[in-house]
């Protein structure tokens, strides 16, 4: 068990990095709490986990579904000590041009937008009891550039600069904290890199590292971008 259980909310649950960090997490002894848009994987996750942990149908680019969601988890759970927007898509390789207007801003709702649905929906419990890290998943590519993905480049530079204005606005006791997971073999990395995509750590092997990483994040850390080394 761990030496002090904590309450963890993630989004994009289930798949890749969130649900690999679902179990870790479980593993460690904390309570966890997730959101994902496939309603079989999140019936598969509740009934492999069972209570205390939720798993929720949410598509956080929706703000009532959003709203909907917090106004339960924080009824049944309080405030989350830790926060983790994980959820994102990235479009089809391409250059800018050529990516449909449609694809551009679906990128844009969940990435950012859903980001910004779930802060405002927590955030506001967890000030009222000062305390509590909100980490928000940048990448590689919110702090340089690559062809061909400029849509998703565009929403995780923009984590960085709303983070950073975030944790200027938080009292003492929070953090909000801008992470670069790393590279990491998941779907997205997929449809990027193809069968190199197997060169780079799983996301169990990666959640190994993070768990004890992303618990580790406080006050200290408040504004400063991090990276899972």
């Amino acid at each position: 068990m761990a030496e002090q259980q904590r309450v963890v909310v993630v989004t994009g649950v289930t798949r890749g990095l969130g649900r690999a960090l679902c179990a870790r997490l479980i593993e460690a002894g904390h309570t966890v709490v997730g959101c994902g848009r496939s309603g079989e994987k999140i019936t598969e996750l509740a009934r492999q986990h069972g209570g205390p942990h939720q798993f929720d149908t949410v598509d956080v680019a929706d703000d009532a579904q959003v709203a909907r969601w917090a106004r339960k988890v924080l009824e049944l759970v309080g405030p989350p000590d830790l926060l983790l927007n994980n959820a994102a898509l990235i479009n089809t390789n391409a250059p800018l041009w050529e990516v449909p207007a449609q694809e551009f801003d679906a990128l844009l709702r969940v990435n950012l937008g859903g980001v910004a649905n779930v802060i405002r929906h927590f955030v506001p419990a967890m000030i009222d009891r000062r305390r509590g890290v909100i980490v928000n998943f940048s990448s590689g590519w919110g702090r340089s550039t690559s062809p061909e993905v400029a849509p998703y480049c565009a929403t995780k530079w923009g984590i960085e600069g709303l983070t950073a204005a975030l944790a200027q606005e938080l009292p003492d006791g929070m953090a909000a904290v801008a992470l670069n997971p790393g590279v990491i073999d998941t779907d997205m990395l997929q449809s990027c890199f193809g069968d190199s995509a197997s060169n780079y750590p799983s996301p169990d092997e990666w959640s190994r590292r993070a768990v004890k990483f992303l618990l580790g994040l406080g006050p200290r850390q408040n504004g400063e971008p991090q990276s899972v080394r």
